[in-house]
């Protein structure tokens, strides 16, 4: 079990590694483009760290990729696939609701934070527009230094090049229902 949690988590690092280096970027170019760092970048593309739906889109958009590719995984159904991320990101996960969206400027995505928690790392900010949905629970959205609270049916449309982070301020999972327009 081990060795196939180590594939699965190894999986979005090795297909951004491999996307970066055929296009001839340097993890310096993807920093710089992205503002994450080197050492931050390193660790997604080992397989230390899973980014968050904000950096993949951040990512594939420097890339010039479908982020919908980098979910994909041709090793395991749908459903498994989503309960084992869900194991290796321990307290955020997120789920594509529009596969194969190559050339989109929408995607939307499945959301599910755990009892308590955030993102880890740094707040995200990419191009575009996002439109968060609370389907369940309670969240705290920060946009740049404005505290936003909200729980069950509630919404907000937001410009996601502003620095935002978001965490589960209740004691049951938050679920949410995000979609993101990219230029």
């Amino acid at each position: 079990m081990a060795v196939k949690k180590s594939s699965q988590t190894n999986a979005v690092g090795k297909k951004i590694k491999k996307a970066r280096t055929a296009k001839g970027f340097t993890l310096e170019n993807i920093a710089n483009e992205t503002g994450f760092s080197i050492d931050h970048l390193k660790s997604i593309e080992s397989g230390k760290k899973i980014p968050s739906v904000g950096s993949l889109l951040q990512i594939s958009r420097v890339l010039g990729i479908d982020s919908g590719f980098l979910l994909k995984s041709e090793e395991t159904a749908l459903k498994e696939r989503i309960q084992a991320y869900t194991k290796r990101t321990d307290n955020y996960a997120y789920e594509t609701l529009t596969p194969g969206a190559e050339n989109k400027h929408l995607k939307a995505f499945r959301v599910t934070i755990d009892p308590m928690q955030e993102h880890q790392g740094v707040g995200y900010c990419h191009e575009g527009e996002e439109y968060v949905y609370v389907l369940s629970g309670e969240i705290e959205l920060m946009v740049g230094e404005h505290k936003n609270l909200l729980k069950k049916n509630d919404s907000l449309h937001f410009n996601s090049a502003i620095k935002h982070q978001m965490r589960n301020i209740g004691k049951k999972p938050a679920n949410l229902l995000v979609v993101v327009y990219g230029p």
